[in-house]
């Protein structure tokens, strides 16, 4: 656990903290200019991050008062190449009050070390590439944009005609 001067602490997420965590999510989907496309829900947090069988970890920046400040969401991934895993960060996000705080930092300062710790071979993200101040934390931070890899996604009525074609 890591504290800051302001008496926040950064922790692994627990039991109660799903609606700090999704209103950090919502805010997150309000800044990328996607305010109506979360879906997700306290209970949908509760079950993903603390269910039976957790698929996705979250890191908190909390108050005093165990406000939630900061999240950084994450899962695992394998890379068939260096046949280790590999964390992939979802979602980073510091409420803009709190900005400047270091929260961000040491959200994936606490990330790359759970890398290490575990003996996984990457960290990664995207970033919008119109997020022009993500952008240039992340450069400072070391982080190296892939040019030549783009993403794809395929969702809703495509994700049915594709599961369909098998």
């Amino acid at each position: 656990m890591t504290a800051f001067p302001d008496d926040a602490v950064l922790r692994r997420a627990r039991p109660g903290d799903e609606d700090g965590i999704l209103a950090c999510i919502q805010a997150l989907a309000d800044y990328e200019k996607e305010p109506d496309a979360v879906e997700n829900t306290a209970a949908m947090i509760t079950a993903t991050l603390f269910g039976d069988e957790p698929r996705a970890f979250a890191f908190v920046v909390a108050g005093p008062d165990d406000d939630i400040r900061a999240i950084a969401i994450w899962f695992l991934t394998y890379s068939t190449w260096t046949g280790t895993h590999g964390i992939w960060l979802e979602d980073l996000y510091v409420h803009e009050q709190y900005r400047s705080h270091g929260y961000g930092v040491a959200l994936l300062s606490a990330l790359a070390e759970e890398c290490v710790r575990r003996g996984y071979s990457r960290l990664e993200w995207t970033v919008l590439d119109w997020n022009e101040p993500a952008i240039g934390f992340y450069r400072a931070l070391g982080a190296e944009a892939l040019e030549e890899w783009t993403t794809r996604r395929v969702t809703g009525e495509a994700l049915q005609a594709l599961a369909q074609r098998g």
